[in-house]
């Protein structure tokens, strides 16, 4: 059974994320910046007017030109009270996301409860990047981007999270613990693991495309978008703001999560990111064993 958040620490913890959320859609509506929500983010917005109830993150994406010119304003602009965390700016975090934390703050997952560097209360931020409307194509960038963003993971975690159990799950976890050790002892660089990995989610990006995505998902179809159906984004409420969403918004939510994606999920399928520290910058720390 998944873990689940005291009321009062859920709702303390959204309200920071909101706090970010709306730091990241002014700066980015004053700069003329596209972004949009996706994920578990749209199905909040369409379905609860805001967060999931039992969610504890916000998802965002913006197509990769506009997201690397956000990352420049951050430092620029939002540096005294928000930091950029991803493997290109710190080797030793090992997703190919983005995060902005705040400064001062604890969101330490049990997953990533080892890993040197400074988790903060974030909002997640993903890079889109085209993909080729050649399905053969775009089955060899998504395989190739799977495959070394896993590596990264596993070059800092020995047993990440796998939802297979029984023998089945048995196996994955020692082949998983192999590769880690195996690239250990070999030294692959993890900058250069990243590099690679973003080098293949890149490469269409010179090229005008209809689709675009996070190449590095389990199934990149999933979060695949076509542009002529995102452009110009749509507003929903969520919360108390109004969020850009794709402008297909259903057809967003089928593709991610099939038509029945307006019923409640069963308890033991409710995921979170229930962290193993959390830490809201004053002096409430909260750590669950």
């Amino acid at each position: 059974m998944p873990k689940f958040y005291e009321d009062k620490e859920l709702k303390r913890l959204q309200s920071m994320e909101m706090g970010i959320l709306k730091d990241f859609m002014k700066i980015c509506d004053e700069n003329g910046l596209r972004y949009f929500g996706v994920a578990g983010t749209g199905i909040g917005a369409i379905r609860h007017g805001g967060f999931i109830p039992w969610d504890d993150d916000i998802d965002i994406a913006l197509p990769r030109e506009d997201y690397e010119k956000f990352i420049k304003l951050v430092e620029e602009k939002m540096g005294d009270k928000y930091y950029v965390l991803n493997a290109e700016h710190n080797p030793n975090f090992p997703l190919m996301t983005t995060r902005l934390c705040i400064r001062g703050t604890k969101f330490v997952e049990n997953a990533l409860k080892n890993i040197n560097c400074d988790l903060g209360i974030f909002l997640d931020i993903y890079a889109y990047d085209n993909y080729p409307d050649n399905d053969f194509l775009f089955f060899i960038q998504k395989w190739r981007a799977w495959f070394f963003s896993k590596l990264l993971i596993l070059r800092s975690i020995p047993e990440p999270v796998i939802f297979q159990t029984g023998f089945l799950g048995a196996v994955i976890k020692a082949v998983c613990r192999f590769v880690h050790h195996a690239m250990v002892f070999l030294r692959i660089d993890k900058k250069a693991l990243y590099r690679k990995c973003k080098s293949i989610c890149t490469m269409y990006n010179n090229t005008e495309t209809k689709r675009f995505g996070y190449p590095c998902d389990t199934d990149a179809n999933t979060n695949m978008l076509y542009k002529s159906r995102t452009f110009p984004c749509r507003k929903w409420k969520f919360e108390d703001v109004e969020l850009n969403f794709p402008r297909d918004m259903k057809g967003m939510l089928r593709n991610f999560f099939g038509d029945t994606y307006m019923q409640l999920p069963p308890v033991e399928k409710r995921k979170t990111h229930f962290p193993y520290i959390l830490d809201f910058g004053d002096g409430e720390r909260i750590i669950n064993d």
